[in-house]
């Protein structure tokens, strides 16, 4: 059945004609008539009895009106409570985020987020790894250096840089001598690292002494004296500034870009919009030190 038709007919038989109906709702009036007798066409039913002066329901236009009305106002409430939820946040809102800012920004991020919006179910997923939104259903993904994603749309909200740190006690290495290096992950063909200092660039040649899966373990070895380790500069900013490890140069290689993505930009949901605000208010810069002092403070 044809929901705008039978909508129609309940406007007539609410306001008692199809006059009365146009000026209340604003539809033409030839539209209204079209409508009902494509109705009463379907149905092989005569809804209506139309006078020269008044306009009178039928007793099956008076049955489908009274079983039909109550329904369709029913309906009209729900799209509209679905409608105010689409403005106000509210419902489940399911976020893939990697490890490394799940562990050091995560928890304070998504605390907030719930204090602000008590009618959100928040849950973070913390994975390295390019999940699947459609399939695993996730409304926002955040990932480093994401590989273009022609289904995918987004913005950056957070930069880092690399740079190459050792505790105050570990000598760097001089003339080609390798330094003890800690690194992250499993065996890695990392034999040196370009940095670049305020009298040019170097290479420092590494020796791996340790491979962990976490830089938040990297950065407690080097700090613990294991080996310089290159590590982004949020992670360890606090430590530089205490002095519990000293910056051997920025490292060579790309910037590290934090990307928050979505499916769609168009009737983007009030929770996706919402916690991209939250972002946008946490970094409103998108700098490593907004990073380092979110993470310290």
């Amino acid at each position: 059945m044809d929901l705008l038709a039978l909508s129609d007919f309940n406007l007539v038989a609410r306001h008692g004609g199809f006059g009365r109906a146009a000026r209340a709702t604003g539809r033409p009036k030839a539209t209204l008539s079209r409508r009902v007798a494509e109705l009463e066409g379907r149905l092989g039913l005569r809804l209506l009895e139309r006078g020269t002066r008044i306009l009178t329901l039928t007793e099956e236009g008076r049955a489908l009106h009274a079983r039909s009305g109550a329904l369709l106002t029913e309906l009209e409430e729900v799209a509209a409570e679905i409608a105010a939820g689409g403005r106000s946040p509210r419902g489940r809102l399911r976020i893939s985020a990697p490890l490394l800012f799940s562990q050091t920004a995560m928890g304070r991020l998504a605390a907030g987020f719930a204090r602000r919006f008590p009618e959100v179910r928040l849950e973070v997923t913390t994975e390295d790894r390019a999940v699947d939104m459609v399939e695993e259903g996730y409304d926002l993904v955040i990932r480093v250096n994401p590989a273009p994603d022609e289904g995918l749309v987004g913005r950056i909200f957070l930069r880092d840089r690399l740079v190459v740190v050792a505790s105050p006690g570990l000598e760097r290495g001089v003339d080609g001598a390798s330094v003890p290096a800690v690194l992250r992950g499993g065996i890695d063909p990392v034999t040196a690292w370009t940095v670049t200092r305020p009298s040019g660039w170097t290479r420092i040649a590494v020796e791996p002494v340790l491979h962990l899966s976490s830089l938040i373990m990297v950065r407690d070895a080097a700090r613990a004296g294991a080996g310089a380790a290159c590590l982004p500069i949020s992670l360890v900013g606090r430590d530089l500034a205490a002095g519990t490890l000293v910056h051997w140069g920025d490292a060579d290689g790309p910037e590290i870009a934090l990307w928050a993505l979505y499916p769609s930009r168009r009737l983007l949901s009030a929770r996706v919009s919402a916690f991209l605000d939250h972002l946008k208010a946490a970094f409103p810069l998108g700098t490593p030190e907004e990073l380092a002092a979110f993470i310290g403070g």
